[in-house]
């Protein structure tokens, strides 16, 4: 039995940054992932492969000229599956390289197989071959991650009917594709498969989807899917999936029947905690497997234990993984951190992008806010004529008081690059005047923060609203 000052269960964006800076700050650490590579979820089937699929199908495609040259335009006349595969895999390589050397620089060790507790100290981790080993830890982090729902009632087969790990290592390109469940991961999908000229159907229970995002953004970013000839079925509960000629077929609860050559299922993650034992160390999971923290400090009920990543559910983003555990490992380890940024960036990954930071339209009504809003479309900006943009806006909302910066909200290309500069100003209290005063380069997509800026403006100066000064500790809330 070996015994570390830092146990991490997972290897994922949370799990390896928690050991790393765990090893920084001088503790032994050890990193147990039960795959046959380091990554986890990220790096092997979900976040790197689907934004790699997503670039290799617009270069291919040429998806991106098309403005200039027409929607016949193709970079690549027969896209096959191992096309994309050779590059998803040589990524997934490099990522896995750094990775590794990441670890063997921080003197992290690493260690394959699947973790189980004996009790709160204690873990038993079982390779591939068997052979089973002890190990203790001081302070443990569970960085588990996620794997697809998979209802007993879906006759998944691997091949015609798939989850969204399945779906990375496809065998050959359907024709028509549906997809069940319009969040993230679904609708990145969908939009992917959608720039190759696959027909494919959305598919979503509820009247609504991605409803965290700014409306006015889903209307435009639906426009767009919509023009190009993807079904979207809201509101279309799901009675069964049965096979016809060796095609799936989803019989909707109205009635309908929507074929397809393969069918992707999306409808949620659960926690990949159900193998842990976790009642050995006097912990227990929700009805999604997913461990409830402390949110300051990412300690479970169980204090030297902590938790990090998609484990815990909301906002389950690589980015926030990776802060949350760095914020895990100084917590455990007694170095104190200043308090998080109020604001991050979500990033949805589709086709367009979209990507969004500070409060919607809504969430503004909501708090009873004073506001204005400032639009901006690609097409307005002599980079967006460079590069062919027909779709593509900014939205941005302002305080009528105070000019403070509410939210940033964006569809189109480069969303999830430009809404930093938002992210910024946001976080530093920043208001409308910055982005009106302020030179960006020409010609950029950036220089849109400048024309919303002034939209807004104008709406402001026809309004005659007041600008009072902003009291000593106002939040932008207020």
């Amino acid at each position: 039995m070996t015994a570390y000052d830092f146990l991490v269960i997972g290897s994922g964006p949370s799990g390896r940054r928690a050991a790393i800076q765990a090893a920084k700050l001088g503790n032994s650490v050890l990193v147990v992932e039960k795959g046959r590579r380091v990554g986890g979820v990220s790096v092997h089937t979900g976040t790197i492969p689907s934004k790699t699929l997503r670039e290799t199908v617009l270069n291919l495609t040429g998806y991106r000229e098309r403005g200039f040259y027409g929607r016949a335009y193709r970079v690549k006349k027969d896209i096959e599956a191992t096309d994309l595969m050779a590059r998803l895999h040589k990524t997934l390589d490099h990522e896995v390289d750094i990775l590794e050397h990441q670890f063997a620089r921080n003197s992290v060790r690493t260690v394959a197989g699947t973790a189980r507790f004996l009790g709160p100290h204690s873990v038993e981790v079982t390779a591939e071959s068997g052979e089973v080993t002890r190990v203790d830890g001081d302070k443990i982090l569970i960085a588990v991650g996620t794997r697809p729902y998979r209802p007993p009632e879906i006759p998944f087969d691997g091949i015609n009917i798939l989850d969204s790990d399945e779906i990375v290592e496809l065998t050959h390109l359907p024709r028509s594709l549906t997809v069940i469940g319009a969040g993230v991961i679904g609708v990145e999908y969908a939009t992917i498969f959608s720039a190759l000229d696959v027909a494919v159907s959305l598919v979503e229970p509820r009247d609504s989807f991605l409803d965290f995002i700014d409306q006015e953004i889903i209307e435009d970013f639906t426009h767009q899917l919509r023009d190009r000839g993807m079904t979207i079925r809201l509101g279309s509960k799901v009675a069964e999936i049965v096979m016809e000629g060796g095609w799936p077929v989803t019989v909707l609860e109205s009635g309908r029947r929507v074929r397809s050559q393969m069918l992707l299922y999306c409808a949620g993650r659960v926690g990949a905690t159900d193998t842990l034992n976790l009642e050995a160390c006097g912990l227990a999971v929700d009805h999604r497997g997913r461990l409830r923290v402390n949110p300051q400090t990412l300690q479970t009920e169980v204090p030297h234990i902590y938790a990090a990543g998609d484990a815990i559910g909301f906002p389950s983003l690589a980015s926030t993984s990776m802060e949350q555990g760095r914020i895990a490992a100084c917590h455990a380890f007694h170095m104190p951190l200043p308090p998080a940024p109020e604001f991050f960036p979500y990033g949805i990954y589709a086709v367009p992008e979209i990507s969004t930071v500070g409060m919607s339209e809504e969430e503004v009504r909501r708090r009873a806010i004073p506001y204005e809003c400032g639009v901006a479309r690609f097409r307005e900006t002599s980079r967006g004529h460079i590069m062919g943009l027909e779709t593509g806006m900014m939205k941005m909302i302002f305080s009528i008081r105070t000019h403070r910066l509410l939210g940033v909200h964006i569809v189109g290309e480069g969303a999830t690059e430009l809404i930093h500069i938002g992210q910024a100003v946001l976080n530093l209290k920043g208001k409308l005047e910055y982005f009106i005063e302020n030179t960006f380069n020409y010609p950029t997509l950036a220089e849109a923060y400048k024309i919303a800026a002034l939209d807004a403006y104008n709406r402001l100066a026809r309004g005659s609203a007041p600008v009072a000064p902003v009291a000593q500790g106002e939040t932008a809330a207020e």
